[in-house]
């Protein structure tokens, strides 16, 4: 227990549990949990001067009788907060900047997190979200767990998940891309420029965006009547550096592929630095597509082709959404949106060599 903490009074006669449907006040949960009124008030505003063990008890009990602040209770910080499970490339920029461009609007400020690679941030993260009480927050390739998301929701705090790693969950609302669409097209486009060795760089398998662009890579092969060849497809990371080594592997091969899908701009511009260094020019040697159309996309030399995902506007969408979460009585009808991908055909895609045809 800590010196602020009140004592807690433990009693064996205790009222039966309220139904689910049903909301207990505040004095009911604390007799329940064996605590003051004002303990359970601290849990409920994530002050950080309760015991772990009785947040633990307080927390549970909270969850299980559906306790949600009410939207007149709690007074919101002006801030959206957005967390990254990394924050290091082109790519975190153009999200920030849709964020930005909604929250300004709205006369907020943006709070940026990042979960150091992990796909959940941890729980210090979520005590400090529901003491600084923003308006939302908003996740990029990332996810809550179940206590988190329960934090969450007991102080009216919405959230919205954009380009979501896993499966979120139908109650979870989530902004996306048509990954496996873009993966089609990407890979159709050199299927009709004349390429029969398509090789590829994926993403993190546990990434549901990396799965569905492979798939629809796949899926172009497939109904091109071409071979799905596992060596010719690497596992990366979304990094440059990634697709450098892989690309290395790649075209160092006697029978390297004519031209290669990245799953993202990064490993596609660690591709050209790997056919530079092996002397293979692009488009004559090799044709590269990349995925996103990051701004440096255009000023890479070639142009790199890519598909285009609308970041910014993804970006904007999830922080339009989770305002509105925020300000509505009902959910809004549309909580799983998914936004249209399209190829941008530059100068890095052309017809393949005559001789590696």
């Amino acid at each position: 227990m800590t010196p602020s903490e009140p004592a807690e009074t433990r009693t064996e006669d205790r009222p039966p549990r309220r139904p689910a449907a049903q909301t207990a006040t505040l004095a009911e949960i604390a007799r329940e949990a064996g605590v003051s009124a004002p303990t359970v008030s601290k849990v409920l505003n994530g002050r950080a001067d309760v015991a772990p063990a009785t947040r633990t008890r307080v927390e549970g009990l909270l969850r299980a009788h559906g306790y949600r602040r009410r939207r007149a209770e709690a007074t919101r910080s002006p801030l959206i907060d957005l967390v990254f499970h990394e924050l290091e490339s082109a790519w975190a920029m153009e999200v920030i900047r849709g964020v930005e461009n909604v929250a300004r609007d709205a006369g907020l400020s943006v709070v940026l997190s990042e979960s150091a690679g992990r796909l959940t941030p941890g729980r210090t993260w979520a005590d400090q979200v529901a003491a600084r009480r923003p308006h939302g927050v908003v996740l990029v390739l990332s996810g809550l767990d179940e206590s988190q998301r329960a934090l969450l929701t007991s102080r009216s705090i919405p959230f919205v998940v954009m380009d979501p790693a896993g499966d979120p969950g139908a109650d979870v609302p989530s902004i996306g891309a048509t990954n496996w669409q873009g993966g089609l097209a990407a890979t159709r486009h050199l299927v009709e420029l004349g390429h029969r060795r398509i090789g590829a760089i994926s993403g993190p398998p546990q990434m549901m965006c990396s799965r569905a662009r492979l798939d629809g890579y796949r899926a172009a092969l497939e109904t091109a009547g071409l071979p799905v060849d596992p060596e010719m497809v690497r596992t990366g990371d979304f990094h440059h550096e990634t697709g450098y080594r892989l690309g290395r592997e790649l075209l160092a091969r006697p029978d390297r592929p004519t031209a290669v899908f990245a799953g993202n701009d990064l490993q596609a511009l660690g591709l050209y630095e790997a056919a530079r260094e092996l002397g293979l020019r692009i488009p004559e040697d090799v044709s590269v597509v990349g995925f996103d159309d990051l701004p440096v996309a255009r000023w890479v030399g070639p142009p790199l082709t890519t598909v285009r995902q609308p970041l910014t506007e993804m970006a904007e969408a999830a922080a339009r959404l989770v305002l509105e979460l925020g300000r509505a009585d009902e959910a809004p009808t549309a909580t799983r949106v998914e936004l249209a991908t399209s190829l941008v055909v530059r100068a890095s895609t052309g017809a393949p060599p005559l001789a590696g045809s």
